[in-house]
């Protein structure tokens, strides 16, 4: 459904007479502390269980775009771990071409994004040292093999978590947490413009509301045959 920003909120204040007014100061609320500044990548992660708490993860601390990358592996929701999660967020999926990751890391490079990969390398920095003025993509792997290669080659920098024990890793879901638990909170703290434009949020409410009522498709018809011009 392609509709300009000024429909989709004709749309929305429509299908907002079916919302409890709870629910919709609920929305206002957390859509004002929403951001796309820092974006999320999960490559080919086939854990569902860890795959789907990144998604809650990323809900919880307000980041509001989710890209996964299919190369091998299928993403599958867990629903017992995922809590409804993903109905908050904007899922981009990439499956359909032979090198996914390349797309995915262009189609965010052409928004204004860093790519960073969530691995040690021989440049890595760690992440109190990430500049976070500028958009960020943080990419995570699969927890047995971590980013492929392609990934590895094509980021823009490299970010690590500081460890002290003999394990040499955390798996994805403690990963992103600690890593969005930090450059959240230093990018709420900042100067930096980091929360959705007028457009963004119109869109990202307008989804909410369809989520949550019941038979949206038959309102978004309603609406189109009142509106027609």
């Amino acid at each position: 459904m392609e509709l300009d920003a000024k429909t989709q909120l004709k749309l929305y204040d429509f299908i907002a007479q079916f919302i409890t007014d709870e629910k919709k100061i609920k929305f206002q609320r957390i859509l004002e502390m929403r951001t796309k500044h820092l974006t999320v990548i999960i490559e080919d992660v086939y854990q569902s269980q860890n795959a789907s708490a990144v998604l809650r993860t990323c809900d919880c601390f307000g980041i509001q775009d989710v890209h996964i990358i299919e190369n091998k592996n299928e993403f599958n929701f867990c629903k017992d771990v995922e809590l409804g999660s993903s109905k908050w967020l904007n899922i981009k999926r990439y499956n359909q071409h032979e090198h996914n990751t390349l797309v995915a890391f262009e189609n965010l490079r052409r928004k204004g994004y860093r790519i960073v990969a969530t691995s040690p390398h021989k440049n890595d920095q760690e992440m109190e040292a990430l500049p976070v003025d500028r958009k960020l993509a943080l990419v995570f792997g699969t927890e047995l093999n971590g980013l492929s290669q392609i990934a590895m080659d094509n980021a823009d920098e490299f970010v690590k978590i500081p460890m002290h024990g003999f394990t040499e890793s955390f798996n994805i879901s403690v990963s992103a947490g600690i890593f969005l638990a930090n450059l959240s909170a230093r990018i709420r703290k900042s100067e930096i413009n980091w929360k959705l434009t007028e457009e963004e949020k119109v869109e990202v409410i307008l989804n909410w509301a369809m989520s949550v009522v019941k038979n949206p498709e038959y309102l978004v018809k309603e609406f189109l045959k009142k509106n027609k011009k």
